[in-house]
């Protein structure tokens, strides 16, 4: 019985992304030689966030009100376009970078059924129809996915009039902003090209 649960603990940790077999068990392990109070504090974390972090209505990033505070405090001329949330935070390392964000929640995917419809473009499509944004910087991971999403912004934005950039080739072909540093970050922003 106790492996069961054992197991059905490292399942759960099985079922986050990136996270296999081995690191599952060590997690569950390291749960059982915690304190009870470390694994109750988990278990609340994970209700708590799950329960009170929504969607901003303004650019797509998780926020515990109806607008993220970047939303509220922000007024900038430049929206940088990202994949997820969390490229947000990467973006934000850049110091001296002044601008809002639009979050896709993912990008076109063909092999993954994932078309224009099934991420946020109609929402970025309206706030820049709607406010007098200078530059569209598209951020989006430099995979077949994150250009082939950010040629697809590029063809519906070109007719508004806006400037479209995409993030210059400092970040390698296939890699993720978050595992981005800083520097590489900083340059490829400076040194981004129109689309």
């Amino acid at each position: 019985m106790e492996e069961n649960l054992i197991e059905k603990l490292i399942g759960a940790f099985m079922s986050l992304s990136g996270v296999g077999y081995k690191t599952a068990q060590r997690y569950a392990y390291q749960i059982l030689d915690e304190d009870e109070e470390v694994a109750n504090n988990l278990a609340s974390s994970i209700i708590e966030v799950k329960s009170k972090i929504k969607i901003c209505k303004e650019c797509g990033n998780f926020s515990s009100s109806d607008l993220c505070d970047i939303c509220k405090t922000r007024k900038s001329k430049i929206i940088c376009v990202v994949k997820e949330p969390k490229d947000i935070n990467c973006i934000e390392k850049v110091k001296n970078f002044d601008c809002v964000y639009h979050v896709l929640h993912g990008c076109i995917s063909p092999l993954d059924n994932k078309g224009p419809d099934d991420i946020r473009i109609k929402e970025l499509l309206s706030r820049v129809s709607t406010n007098n944004y200078e530059e569209v910087i598209v951020a989006t991971n430099p995979d077949v996915q994150g250009e082939a999403t950010a040629m697809y912004i590029a063809k519906i934005l070109k007719p508004l009039g806006i400037k479209v950039t995409r993030l210059a080739q400092g970040i390698s072909m296939g890699s993720e902003l978050e595992y981005a540093d800083e520097v590489t970050l900083s340059r490829a922003i400076e040194a981004r090209r129109e689309l």
